[in-house]
């Protein structure tokens, strides 16, 4: 024991211990789980990042909780199972391959589907190692045997088999709908995809005859099919339920004028061009009054054939040359030119989006969102902190048909095939063996060029709403064209707890689910959780977890959030590097304020350090101690303290005792409940202020050093077992010193309870 003792650095350097701990865990294979009958399953499955990323501030947060309460069960007998995995990204990934693509003077345009999806492929598969060694250098405890990949044969399968459950059962279907499609990223968003920018535009007053309407937006008057009033405007009764005639910028026109609740008599003239086509709101108002849908902008952001002269051109051209067109005309009755609005951007980029009307694959949610919500309100389902409850609730009560069909390569292809005899219609863009694009309808093309040139250089279709297809894994017999739409990403990870399990017949899916936490950043309860909250109730009959646990964002040391454009990103790699894994996870634990967004606390980083320093130094003294008694005493090994007789104690070493017990009841008690700075506070306070400042400093004059020397590395050890979950590395490292057992791994040990 003496030799070990002396082998204790003088100080503690987390670049060589975090190596070296990391390594003695992989050669034990320390965290490969076991299906135990006798124990109970503890279950979290790591919500997956990208595969071709790198870790920012929130990944590092969210690997420390649950790194925490998979220790904190493992150590307590629990068959402690935590899944690994990344996730494609869908087109954050394409986006980022494409802007590889740009420097060399290349995009996406000049491959066939394949070649490009093969590819990004490749570029994926060359980076996300990056990510992995990153979640490893966190420390994180996973079971890298069931590591997954959202594009994982396994994962496929489960997306195809529960698509074709759904399309069977009625839920799925094709139509025309107004999106958030952004040219730009040639790709549709969901609404909660959706951010608003703030900017100025000239706001512009364009005479319809007799009636004048403001709009931000005068090229899509080509589309307009109705002017609305509100019911209660007294100002235009008169003109409700009539046609008016006027002179526009493609001739002579008219369009009906109709009453609806949604104008904004305060706006403008209170008079409201409706482009169902174009606008969200618009379109709904269309659907009510039974308007014509009529596009006018086409999937590149240019101006469709119908718009004559502007055809073809970028949408802000034609904006401009509508504008000068309309004065030329004398229809601009004035110009607002401080005009300050919200512009939808997408929340990736912050591209423009441009409301289209495009063929889409939807989700019927009415069925599914009950049991989902009924699930949180019966407490199947329980969410931490309690007040983010409501936005969950909320959001369910909300929720309409969810498009899930995405106009980008990478990503999970919709398994849906269309007969190109049987759908003449579909639209269909390719590169011919000279490598030319080529678009048109399949029925023209056919006549030029052979099926089997047109498949191989397919790049995107475009198929009706009412399109013939067949669901199929595989491609069925014929001259078939698979849909080149991929699913939502938020579709395929939705089902992930599903996917990384093996449902549905594996023996860990058996075992292992529903999953006991769900832990994730609160501004996903609606993108992800409650969707896989919906799926796994759909397709098992249970929720996937018990409980959902919502931490909140790390914002920028000036509690801003973090941007590029402000320069204020911190970069997790540079703290841990300078300051230690165990110092930024305990750090970001206890300075998360139960579920709110909090500013990067780096003084608690820095504290955080310190405190590593002082466990060093303490297990240093402790031992010195032991090794000066021992000497002292013909090498006389201070006793176990469960070998003590413990009326030997004193009531310091009892005061002592019960303040250890104290602090196991408020630890345990903090973490059931997801209190984690709490418990983490809790911990660091007894350490410094009673383990560090009283009972060493007492055990100096002690006379009794053989129990003193007892009753402080008992309570030093148990210490040590309650910080490991916090603080993995510093702590591994000094159990190698301090415990009695040869090749003994703290992570290994049993949770304290209380005497």
């Amino acid at each position: 024991m003496t030799a070990k003792r002396t082998q204790m650095e003088p100080k503690f350097e987390h670049q060589k211990v975090e190596q070296t701990i990391t390594q003695k865990w992989e050669k034990a294979d320390a965290f490969k789980t076991v299906r135990d009958p006798n124990k109970k399953p503890y279950t979290i499955l790591l919500p997956p990042p990208n595969a071709s990323g790198k870790m920012h501030t929130g990944n590092v947060l969210m690997i420390a909780i649950e790194d925490l309460l998979i220790r904190w069960k493992r150590m307590q007998g629990y068959s402690a199972l935590w899944v690994p995995g990344t996730d494609h990204a869908g087109f954050e990934t394409q986006v980022t391959y494409e802007r590889e693509l740009s420097k060399q003077g290349k995009s996406r345009l000049d491959f066939d589907r394949n070649t490009l999806y093969d590819s990004i492929w490749k570029f994926v598969q060359d980076n996300k190692g990056l990510i992995e060694e990153q979640i490893k250098q966190m420390g994180a405890s996973v079971d890298w045997s069931r590591y997954t990949f959202t594009l994982d044969p396994k994962a496929l399968e489960v997306v195809h088999n529960t698509f074709e459950k759904m399309v069977n059962e009625g839920l799925i279907y094709r139509d025309d709908y107004v999106v958030n499609y952004c040219p730009a990223l040639g790709t549709t968003f969901a609404d909660l995809e959706v951010n608003f920018v703030e900017r100025k535009d000239p706001l512009y007053y364009i005479k319809y005859g007799p009636l004048t309407v403001a709009t931000v937006r005068p090229e899509t008057k080509l589309g307009d099919t109705a002017l609305a009033v509100n019911p209660s405007d007294p100002r235009y009764q008169q003109y409700i339920g009539k046609e008016i005639e006027f002179e526009d910028v493609m001739g002579k026109n008219k369009l009906p004028v109709i009453a609806d609740s949604y104008v904004d008599m305060e706006f403008g003239t209170g008079i409201l061009k409706v482009t169902p086509a174009h606008d969200k709101n618009d379109y709904e108002i269309g659907i009510r009054h039974n308007l014509e849908i009529k596009s006018v902008i086409g999937l590149n952001g240019r101006m469709a054939e119908n718009t004559r002269k502007y055809a073809g051109m970028k949408v802000k051209q034609a904006r401009e040359e509508i504008v000068k067109d309309l004065q030329n005309l004398g229809l601009i009755e004035k110009i607002d030119y401080e005009y300050v609005h919200l512009v939808p951007v997408s929340y990736k980029g912050e591209k423009e989006i441009e409301p289209l009307v495009l063929p889409n694959w939807f989700v019927k949610v009415d069925s599914l969102k009950k049991p989902a919500l009924d699930a949180v309100l019966n407490g199947d389902v329980k969410i931490f902190p309690k007040w983010r409850e409501i936005t969950y609730v909320r959001w369910m009560e909300e929720m309409r048909d969810w498009p899930i069909s995405r106009q980008v390569v990478w990503g999970i292809r919709i398994p849906a095939w269309y007969n190109v005899q049987e759908n003449p219609e579909i639209t269909v863009t390719f590169l011919n063996k000279q490598g030319k694009v080529e678009t048109g309808l399949i029925s023209d093309l056919l006549k030029n060029y052979s099926f089997e040139e047109i498949e191989s250089g397919l790049q995107n279709l475009v198929a009706p709403k009412n399109a013939k297809f067949i669901v199929s894994k595989n491609k069925p017999n014929g001259q078939y064209l698979q849909e080149t739409d991929t699913f939502d990403t938020w579709f395929s990870s939705g089902q992930w707890p599903l996917t990384t399990l093996g449902y549905p017949e594996s023996e860990d899916f058996k075992y292992f689910y529903p999953t006991d936490v769900l832990e994730t950043g609160w501004e996903i309860i609606r993108l992800w959780v409650s969707r896989m909250i919906m799926f796994g109730i759909y397709m098992t009959g249970q929720p996937p977890f018990k409980n959902v646990y919502l931490h909140g964002m790390v914002r920028a040391l000036d509690g801003r959030k973090m941007s590029k454009s402000l320069g204020n990103i911190i970069n997790p790699d540079e703290y841990m590097e300078k300051y230690g894994v165990d110092a930024l996870r305990m750090g970001l634990i206890s300075g998360t304020a139960n579920g709110k967004d909090f500013a990067f606390p780096k003084d608690k980083v820095i504290g955080y350090r310190n405190f590593t320093n002082k466990i060093w130094n303490m297990a240093r003294f402790m031992l010195m101690m032991m090794d000066k008694y021992e000497e002292e005493n013909n090498s006389t090994a201070i006793p176990e303290y469960e070998k003590l007789n413990k009326n030997d104690l004193t009531d310091e070493d009892r005061t002592m005792i019960n303040g250890l017990n104290e602090l196991i009841r408020s630890v345990d008690n903090s973490l059931e409940i997801f209190r984690f700075a709490d418990a983490a506070d809790a911990i660091y306070h007894y350490m410094w202020d009673e383990l560090a400042a009283k009972c060493i400093e007492s055990v100096k004059v002690r006379e009794d050093k053989r129990i003193a020397l007892s009753v402080l590395r008992h309570i030093f050890k148990e210490c040590l077992k309650l910080l490991h979950p916090f603080m993995p590395f510093v702590t591994e490292a000094v159990w190698e010193k301090v415990s009695e057992q040869d090749n003994s791994l703290l992570a290994l040990t049993s949770w304290p309870k209380e005497e």
